[in-house]
């Protein structure tokens, strides 16, 4: 399964490259803006990515809970902490967030699996 996160990483890359490479202004400050949304300040990095996985989950964005995974485990995030936020953001988004949450856990164990 760990082919999931090499496979997701490899697109999202190719994909980004092909967006950015059309040189849109518009585009381009948009994941500038993402990019620094997720920096240290007064919330730290860890607190900022478990904010966009919860986000991300109620918003029923695969990829962008793909993306907020794999950054949380990175930064050592431990799968308790995540699952913890992840059931508040169950309870917020209802249960139309399940089929997220059965591929978050999926995607959590191929992160794992990585090791």
């Amino acid at each position: 399964m760990s082919n999931a996160v090499e496979e997701f990483n490899a697109y999202r890359a190719k994909m980004n490259d092909k967006i950015l490479a059309d040189n849109n202004k518009i585009v381009k400050r948009i994941f500038n803006l993402d990019t620094n949304a997720f920096t240290e300040g007064a919330l730290s990095k860890k607190t900022k990515e478990i904010l966009g996985l919860g986000n991300s989950l109620v918003l029923r964005c695969d990829d962008c809970v793909r993306y907020h995974l794999e950054t949380c485990y990175k930064l050592g995030i431990t799968k308790e902490e995540v699952v913890e936020a992840m059931s508040v953001s169950l309870l917020i988004g209802g249960t139309i967030v399940i089929p997220h949450l059965r591929r978050a856990y999926e995607y959590w164990e191929a992160l794992e699996e990585q090791e």
